[in-house]
């Protein structure tokens, strides 16, 4: 296709947003962290504090080694969140994404979900299985870098992402993964 091909195509489509893709450095970093983990504010780690303590507590008490595989990517869904919120606010991720990144964020905390969030442990596979799904689609428009710098869990956040979608697949209903993908889009839209 030669260059005058090139740019009909692209007045044909709709322009996509771009921005540069670039590691981020250190000192933007540690201000994006501070902004969202929140360190000195107890308040605000309420809630990635009190997720974990519940399913901890609930994965300890009731369940055996089959829940254990659960329950370690079920304790990933504070890091997922926390990664969320930095990705609302990091400068390299564009106002699109951040709007769908901000639907995903909205899913996690809203009390209505597909699987009530009252119900132990399995009312938030929903949430980690809609939030996994979301930051795939989003990958295929974000750079791999942008995801690593606002990572601050354990484990190797893509091998992570792969492993939950890979298990979900084998383990959850159809129909149920049918209605989380449908959110997905929808949000996207």
């Amino acid at each position: 296709m030669n260059e005058k091909s090139n740019n009909e195509a692209t007045d044909n489509n709709e322009k996509i947003e771009q921005v540069e893709s670039k590691e981020i450095p250190e000192q933007e970093k540690e201000k994006i962290k501070e902004k969202v983990v929140f360190i000195e504010d107890k308040r605000k780690l309420q809630f990635y504090e009190i997720l974990r303590k519940r399913i901890y507590k609930f994965v300890k008490n009731n369940t055996g080694e089959t829940g254990g595989k659960l329950a370690n990517y079920l304790l990933t869904l504070p890091d997922f969140f926390i990664l969320l919120c930095r990705l609302a606010v990091d400068k390299r991720v564009t106002k699109t994404q951040k709007a769908f990144v901000g639907g995903i964020i909205a899913y996690i905390i809203m009390p209505i979900d597909i699987i009530p969030d009252f119900i132990p442990i399995i009312g938030y596979i929903d949430d980690l299985v809609l939030t996994v799904y979301g930051l795939n689609l989003i990958l295929n428009e974000l750079d791999k870098q942008v995801l690593l710098d606002n990572w601050s869990g354990d484990e190797d956040v893509l091998e992570l992402l792969q492993k939950i979608s890979l298990s979900a697949e084998q383990f959850l209903d159809k129909n149920f993964l049918r209605k989380i993908k449908k959110w997905v889009k929808g949000i996207g839209k």
